[in-house]
């Protein structure tokens, strides 16, 4: 009975033994150091004549590198004692030393990363009260004054003048003016702006009506800018057309270029009659071609104007290239075929087809009325195309009807 309870003790002491060396390599394969794995050896004071597995736990304390596994004698199943391993034990100790620890340096680098405060984190009831809850951003809205308070840009744009009711029925303009920054991107077209010659009351206005040019590239606005003054276009006429014309600095060098050059040789005029062309209605150069060119042809075929007779009447109107085909037929056909205006003299006189046809038709049949229609200048009594329709009415009874203001307006009750 006593041989059988040694042997279960002996087999006992082998399995803890094995158990140990396991878990302390399976602690050094977690990065654990040979001071740890001597922690964690058991220490207790095995029975007389187990020194195999003495020996087997005294390695595990002192190897720290490689595998506690036995040595390859012990797999023939002979063990050598514990001094015959010394040196090669000693060598794996001085090897574990001059290894770097890479947990304590992974550890130093955690503790500089402090992390964010908590939401469940518990304060006290001062810091609630210092806490300021930003509004919240509309998710989707049909107007961008909405978004005024949560943008410094259509803020700051806002103060300038610019009209946000304006702007947002303008196709993907109010998309545009909440993705730019003021500081990044607006600050400085403003500066640019007023560097061309647009005035600090007139930016809000400008930016209403062309509020894309906050997305242009700065350089190429400059060189358009550039262009338009190797063409002899002074800082004070480029100003009033970028002001009159707020797309103008949105075209290409190219496109600019390409608009003087059909208006010059289309009209057959020279580079300085061009030039005041375009400055009195730069629109033509922001504008789309096929009306002009419709009603170039509307002109020259349909009312019989001559070339040169055109050339005069667009130098000195330039809106006859923009106006509406219909009404410069019925214009037209009421000046020529019923009051008698000859060609030579509609084209001394071409303001009259900027006029409205009811005002020309009233104050023609009031001075038929009064036997004083006489446009012909060699007649007395002459009275100039640019007198029947430019003048107030008050002036135009007095001067030119030589009758009251009261007499006209009884005149028109009658039509």
């Amino acid at each position: 009975m006593a041989v059988w309870a040694r042997q279960v003790s002996r087999w006992c002491c082998l399995l803890n033994g094995a158990r140990a060396a396991g878990f302390t390599r399976g602690l050094r394969s977690r990065g654990c150091t040979a001071d740890t794995c001597r922690e964690f050896a058991p220490l207790a004071v095995l029975p007389a004549g187990k020194e195999v597995v003495l020996w087997r736990l005294q390695a595990c304390r002192h190897v720290s590198v490689g595998s506690c596994s036995p040595p390859d004698s012990a797999k023939d199943g002979s063990f050598s004692s514990p001094e015959s391993n010394l040196p090669s034990v000693q060598q794996e100790r001085a090897k574990a030393e001059t290894l770097p620890d890479l947990n304590a340096k992974i550890l130093d680098e955690d503790w500089d990363d402090i992390p964010p405060p908590s939401a469940l984190e518990v304060i006290s009831e001062e810091e609630a009260v210092q806490i300021i809850a930003e509004p919240l951003l509309p998710i989707q809205s049909s107007t961008l004054q909405d978004y005024v308070d949560h943008s410094e840009t259509l803020e700051k744009l806002v103060h300038l003048g610019v009209d946000l009711s304006q702007v947002e029925k303008r196709q993907k303009a109010g998309q545009l003016l909440l993705t730019l920054d003021f500081e990044k991107d607006v600050k400085k077209i403003l500066l640019f702006l007023k560097d061309v010659g647009i005035e600090d009351n007139q930016l809000g206005a400008f930016l209403t009506k062309n509020p894309y040019i906050l997305a242009e590239d700065l350089e190429a606005l400059e060189t358009r800018v550039a262009y338009l003054k190797s063409k002899k276009f002074g800082k004070s006429e480029i100003a009033q057309m970028v002001s009159r014309a707020p797309y103008l600095l949105l075209f290409s060098v190219e496109r600019l270029d390409n608009r003087l050059g059909f208006f010059k040789n289309e009209l057959g005029l020279s580079v300085k009659k061009t030039k005041d062309l375009v400055i009195r209605l730069p629109r033509l150069l922001t504008g789309k071609l096929e009306p002009v060119k419709e009603n170039l042809q509307v002109c020259q075929i349909e009312l019989g104007f001559q070339r040169n007779e055109i050339q005069q009447i667009v130098y000195k109107t330039p809106k006859i290239l923009t106006a509406s085909k219909k009404r410069l037929r019925q214009t037209f056909d009421y000046l020529h075929n019923i009051m008698g205006i000859p060609h030579h003299m509609l084209t001394r006189f071409p303001q009259v087809f900027n006029s409205k046809l009811l005002r020309i038709r009233e104050r023609h049949m009031f001075l038929a009325f009064l036997g004083r229609a006489q446009y012909d200048p060699a007649q007395p009594s002459y009275v100039s195309l640019d007198q029947l329709v430019s003048l107030p009415d008050e002036v135009f009874c007095t001067e030119i009807a030589k009758a009251s203001m009261q007499d006209f307006e009884n005149f028109l009750k009658t039509l």
